[in-house]
């Protein structure tokens, strides 16, 4: 298992995201994401629209999505 934080991912807090892939961690970090926008949480706004214009944009949302990967792939395991 590795951490990775909502800033680490590009979010405002430093909510740990858990996982054993990075891509468990980008799951956690979007229903993160979701519940914060759902429960009003304005600061949390501008990532979840991030998130969300990432995956209209391919070839840009790769960069940031293998930048993750490097990332989680560099950190310790828990």
């Amino acid at each position: 298992m590795r951490t990775m934080t909502c800033r680490d991912l590009g979010g405002p807090c430093d909510q740990p995201h858990r996982g054993e892939t990075a891509d468990e961690v980008i799951v956690a970090q979007d229903a993160h994401l979701k519940e914060a926008e759902a429960a009003g949480d304005a600061t949390h706004q501008e990532a979840r629209d991030a998130m969300k214009g990432r995956w209209r944009r391919p070839k840009k949302s790769l960069d940031w999505y293998f930048g993750v990967k490097r990332a989680f792939a560099d950190l310790p395991d828990d």
